[in-house]
């Protein structure tokens, strides 16, 4: 495993190679461990800030999926009065809760989207060097179309994240807090009412880089990939389909289990990853999320073929 020389645009080259994708540790999904091949592709340094989104925007006039009104019949039996376009926010709980139900620290938020990612009080004024959120799967792919990059796979998040280490459970080694040290934005204290840590996204490069120099690739904020969601790995072997001249994996279990809207895999965990609720700002660590759904700790990066 190893990387060039960063590119001129702000995307670092992996010069690609093998690597053990994967971790029977911690949660089933991050299973089988198995050996798996990235070919050399470029990937941002950061994720893709504020600034950058605004630039977009400004650009090309697109909306977001969070801002867009809501078709009641998508949402058979509701309240039609209730259908505003927002978007879910997180909200810290007063203090223990149980932890099984995660409507206990969510929020629909109308009004809520990348602009005002906690809702019409808040703004990006002061955040334009942190991450953008609010992003719904549609939202990530459409700037990458615009800005002549795609969205990474899976593998190939996971293969930059290691940054080089092969088999640690995190970017760094197998300590998630080396000397006591956060080396990456993750929840400091018992989750959802107590946090030590900056208890947001910090703006990009606030922590150390992976071996790669790559940037926040664990904690900070949940990034978007191309793969469909699966509920644990699929072999090469297993329903291959052609990704745009790389390997994506698509299976039923959406389907199966009854979700309507397909799902698609993040990686890297965000600043809400707790050891006590969430131990997920691990290369490995992945997550299931609806394409439609914005949220105030997703965002995203952008990779490139070589």
């Amino acid at each position: 495993m190893s990387a060039s020389p960063p590119a001129s645009d702000g995307m670092v080259r992996i010069d690609g190679g093998s690597f053990r994708m994967g971790s029977s540790e911690f949660y089933s999904d991050e299973t089988p461990v198995h050996d798996r091949a990235v070919a050399p592709f470029l990937i941002d340094r950061y994720e893709v800030t504020n600034e950058q989104y605004t630039r977009f925007v400004e650009e090309t006039g697109y909306v977001t999926v969070a801002e867009r009104e809501l078709d009641p019949a998508d949402f058979p039996g509701a309240d039609p009065a209730a259908l505003v376009p927002g978007a879910m926010v997180f909200t810290p709980t007063a203090g223990p809760v149980d932890l099984r139900e995660w409507r206990n620290w969510w929020r629909w938020e109308p009004g809520a989207y990348w602009r005002q990612p906690f809702g019409p009080d808040s703004s990006i004024d002061e955040r334009m060097r942190h991450p953008v959120v609010q992003i719904a799967f549609e939202d990530a792919t459409a700037y990458a179309e615009w800005a002549g990059k795609r969205l990474p796979t899976e593998a190939e998040h996971e293969y930059a994240a290691r940054g080089g280490i092969e088999g640690a459970r995190f970017a760094w080694g197998d300590e998630p807090y080396p000397d006591g040290r956060p080396l990456a934005n993750s929840w400091l204290g018992r989750f959802p009412y107590e946090n030590k840590g900056v208890g947001d996204a910090a703006p990009v490069g606030s922590y150390p880089p992976n071996g790669y120099g790559l940037y926040d690739m664990t904690g900070n904020v949940w990034e978007w990939t191309s793969d469909f969601y699966t509920p644990r790995h699929l072999r090469l072997s297993d329903k291959p389909v052609d990704a745009g001249r790389r390997q994506n994996l698509l299976a039923t279990a959406s389907a199966e289990e009854g979700f309507s809207t397909p799902r698609r895999v993040l990686k890297g965990g965000s600043h809400l990853c707790s050891p006590d609720y969430c131990l997920r700002f691990r290369p490995a660590a992945r997550s299931p999320q609806a394409e439609d759904t914005a949220m105030s700790h997703i965002g995203f990066r952008c990779a490139r073929d070589i």
